[in-house]
C-alpha cells in the first residue's frame, strides 16, 4: 500500500525482503514532440529510492524539453552513484534496431549506431530537431529509397521518406522483443500516433550522451549490450540503462491524473517488488527459449524490452466470465480502440480493420492493412445492389453473417463442385486456382474475398490481366508461407479496388470478418 509524506510517498510492502539488485529504480517516458511540452504525451519521469521503510518517491518530474529531461536525469543518477547507490534506469524508446540495420549503414554493432546518431541528431534547447532529415539520408544509405523509415509530416516528405509505410520490408519490420509483446510499434515509422521510431532516434542521440557523460561514465553499462543476458548481481556498475514498455502493465488513472505518469510509475513499482522478492535479477537473463543465434543478434545489435517474453499468466476463475454477447463485443471493440492508432486510417477502413482484428486477436497487424482508394465505399455499394460474394473456400462462407447482407446477396464457393478437381489435375494447378474459372459468369461488379489460397488469387488477377470482367472489390487475404505475400503484393499493384493485410497472415476468418464489416459495419 502507499501512503503520503510531505512530497514523498512511501511505498511499503508486507512480503519479505531478499537481497535486491537496485537501490533506486528511474523509468522515463521519452517523447518526439518538435517544442516544448508538458501534461499528457510528453516526458514524465520518477525515482524510487530503497528505504528501510519501503520504497520512497524521491522526485516525479514533466521536463518540457529532452534538454532539460537530460540534465536532471545526469544530476540526479550522479548523485545517486555519489551516495553509492546501484540505480535502474528504464526508457521507453527502442535501444537497438531489427537485425542488419548496422550493418547496412556499415556500423559494426550498437554502440556504433548510437554514435553516429549522437552525431548527426541535432536536438535543440527548444526541443526543435532534424530527425526527419536523417532518416532520409540513413534511408538513401540502406536502400537509396523510402525504407525502412517512413512517417513525416507532408512538409518533410522526399524521394527519400515517405508519409506512409513503403509497400514492401527491406528489414525486419519488429525486433524479436517486440514479437514478444502485443501492441508494439516497429521502430521504423517515425510519425503519428504510437510511433515510437522518432523517440528512438532523438532517445538514443540523448542516451549516448548520459552513458559517456564525464560524471557517469566509469559507472554506467547498457543491457544486455555490455552485460550479455544474463542473471544480474551487483557489479562494477552503478547505473543501469535498460530498455522498458510502459504498456506492459495495466494503470489506472485518477480523475485529473496523466496516463504517463502513472505509468512510470507503476513500472517503477512493478520493477522494485520484484527484486525485493529476488525475481528482477532473473529477467536480465531474457526469455530461456532463446536460441544462441537470437542471443548474440539481441546482445550486438537489436537490445531486448524488460520482462519481455516473462509474463506469467494470471490464475484465471473458471466462474467468472462473460456471457452477454453485447458485453463481449463491446469490450473486445473497445480494447482495439484501445490499443491502435485508428485516427490514422479512413473512418470506413478503421471499422473494416476493427472487425478483422477482432477475427483473429492481433492488433499488431494494423500497420500492415492496405487499400485502395474508395475500396470499402466501393463495396459496400456493390453489396446494396445485391452483388454476389465469391470465395475461395467453405471456411469464408460459413463465416459470413448472412443476416447481415444487406440484398440477401448469393454466397458462391465453387471449390467442391465436381468438376473442378479433375480439371486442375489436368491443367496442372490447384483445385482453388481452377475453382475461380468457375466465377467468371458472375465476376462483373462481384464481391471477392479469397481467405486461404494465393494460388486463387494469382489466377483471379491472370483472369483479370486477360480480359475477364472486374470485380468490385477484391478482399485479399490468403494466408502461408508460398505465395501468400507475392499474391497480396501483385494485388496491391494490380490497379483494381482492394483491401489486403500485406505479408504471410492472413485466413478465412479475416475475409469473412472483412465481409461482415462491409455488410453489417459495428452493430
Amino acid at each position: 500500500m502507499g501512503m503520503t509524506t510531505g512530497t514523498t510517498t512511501i511505498i511499503t510492502t508486507s512480503k519479505a525482503m531478499s537481497d535486491p539488485v537496485f537501490d533506486a529504480y528511474v523509468m522515463v517516458d521519452w517523447s518526439a514532440e518538435s517544442r516544448p511540452k508538458t501534461g499528457p504525451d510528453s516526458i514524465w519521469w520518477v525515482c524510487l529510492e530503497r528505504s528501510a521503510s519501503g520504497m520512497v518517491e524521491r522526485t516525479i518530474s514533466n521536463p518540457p524539453t529532452r534538454a532539460r529531461a537530460e540534465a536532471e536525469l545526469a544530476d540526479l543518477l550522479s548523485d545517486l552513484a555519489a551516495r553509492g547507490l546501484t540505480v535502474l534506469v528504464g526508457l521507453d524508446f527502442a535501444l537497438g534496431y531489427p537485425a542488419g540495420f548496422a550493418d547496412a549503414i556499415g556500423a559494426r554493432d550498437w554502440k556504433s549506431v548510437w554514435r553516429r546518431l549522437a552525431a548527426e541528431i541535432k536536438d535543440g534547447d527548444d526541443n526543435a530537431n532534424n530527425r526527419f532529415e536523417v532518416a532520409a539520408q540513413l534511408n538513401r544509405m540502406v536502400t537509396g529509397g523510402p525504407a525502412p523509415f517512413w512517417g513525416c509530416p507532408d512538409k518533410s516528405k522526399s524521394a527519400s521518406l515517405t508519409t506512409t509505410r513503403p509497400a514492401r520490408d527491406t528489414l525486419p519490420r519488429l525486433r524479436a522483443t517486440e514479437a514478444r509483446m502485443s501492441g508494439t510499434k516497429s521502430v521504423w515509422q517515425l510519425f503519428g500516433n504510437g510511433s515510437v521510431g522518432g523517440q528512438t532516434l532523438l532517445g538514443i542521440a540523448r542516451l549516448h550522451r548520459l552513458r559517456f557523460h564525464p560524471w557517469l561514465a566509469e559507472q554506467s553499462q547498457v543491457w544486455p549490450f555490455e552485460t550479455g543476458l544474463q542473471p544480474l548481481t551487483k557489479g562494477k556498475w552503478r547505473i543501469l540503462f535498460a530498455e522498458i514498455y510502459p504498456s506492459m502493465l495495466p494503470v489506472t488513472v485518477p480523475n485529473g491524473g496523466v496516463k504517463d505518469c502513472e505509468q512510470v510509475r507503476s513500472l517503477a513499482q512493478h520493477f522494485a517488488a520484484m527484486d525485493a522478492t529476488g525475481t528482477l535479477s532473473a529477467a536480465f537473463a531474457g526469455p530461456a527459449d532463446l536460441s544462441d543465434d537470437d542471443r548474440e543478434t539481441v546482445e550486438r545489435e537489436e537490445g531486448w524490452i524488460l520482462g519481455a517474453g516473462l509474463t506469467a499468466a494470471a490464475p484465471v476463475d473458471i466462474h467468472d466470465w462473460i456471457k452477454d454477447p453485447a458485453e463481449i463485443y463491446r469490450q473486445s471493440f473497445a480494447t482495439i480502440r484501445r490499443e491502435v492508432a485508428l485516427d490514422q486510417y479512413p473512418t470506413d477502413v478503421a471499422e473494416v480493420l476493427i472487425r478483422i482484428i477482432h477475427s483473429c486477436g492481433m492488433t499488431e497487424i494494423a500497420p500492415d492493412m492496405a487499400w485502395s482508394p474508395g475500396a470499402i465505399a466501393a463495396g459496400r455499394d456493390a453489396l446494396a445492389a445485391g452483388a454476389p460474394i465469391l470465395v475461395d473456400a467453405e471456411m469464408v462462407s460459413h463465416g459470413i453473417i448472412r443476416r447481415l447482407l444487406p440484398a440477401a446477396n448469393q454466397v458462391v464457393c465453387t471449390l467442391n463442385d465436381p468438376t473442378v478437381a479433375p480439371a486442375a489435375k489436368a491443367q496442372g494447378t490447384t483445385r482453388s486456382a481452377m475453382a475461380v474459372e468457375s466465377w467468371l459468369p458472375q465476376l462483373d461488379g462481384a464481391i471477392v474475398a479469397i481467405g486461404n489460397a494465393p494460388t486463387a488469387l494469382f489466377h483471379l488477377l491472370e483472369l483479370i490481366k486477360d480480359g475477364a470482367p472486374k470485380p468490385a472489390l477484391i478482399l485479399g487475404f490468403p494466408v502461408g508461407f508460398v505465395g501468400a505475400q507475392e499474391s497480396k503484393e501483385a494485388l496491391a499493384q494490380s490497379g483494381l479496388p482492394f483491401l489486403t493485410l500485406r505479408g504471410r497472415k492472413g485466413g478465412s476468418a479475416m475475409a469473412a470478418a472483412a465481409v461482415n464489416a462491409l455488410a453489417g459495419r459495428l452493430e
